[in-house]
């Protein structure tokens, strides 16, 4: 599954963004897929995820309240609304998919979006 995202910038605290991820896979729509962020010198960390039919949502708890996840499977794409941006938010951001069943691992990533947030 190839996936590609956009809608990276530099903006300001308390600014918004929001990314996309899209793909041309058929299989897209029964794919569990989520967002993760890495910053310089950091693990990459789960930023949250949405089940097949977006019903299902999770969060990591530095994000809650503040960005949403959304998907759209007749385009084939994900986002994330990023609001109230910090600077600890600062980091390239990737989505990857999944097959829909618990625990399973994320088998296909994307290239990633720059993501900075200045104070």
């Amino acid at each position: 599954v190839q996936l590609m995202e956009s809608g990276g910038g530099s903006v300001q605290a308390g600014d918004s963004l929001r990314l996309s991820c899209t793909t041309s896979d058929p299989e897209f729509s029964r794919f569990t897929m989520a967002w993760f962020r890495q910053s310089p010198g950091m693990e990459r960390e789960f930023v949250g995820r949405i089940s097949w039919d977006g019903f299902f949502k999770t969060y990591a708890d530095s994000v809650k309240d503040r960005f949403i996840i959304s998907r759209d499977n007749k385009v084939k794409s994900i986002y994330l609304q990023m609001n109230n941006l910090e600077p600890a938010d600062t980091a390239i951001y990737y989505c990857a998919a999944r097959e829909p069943i618990e625990d399973a691992e994320y088998h296909s990533w994307g290239q990633g979006t720059q993501v900075t947030v200045s104070a």
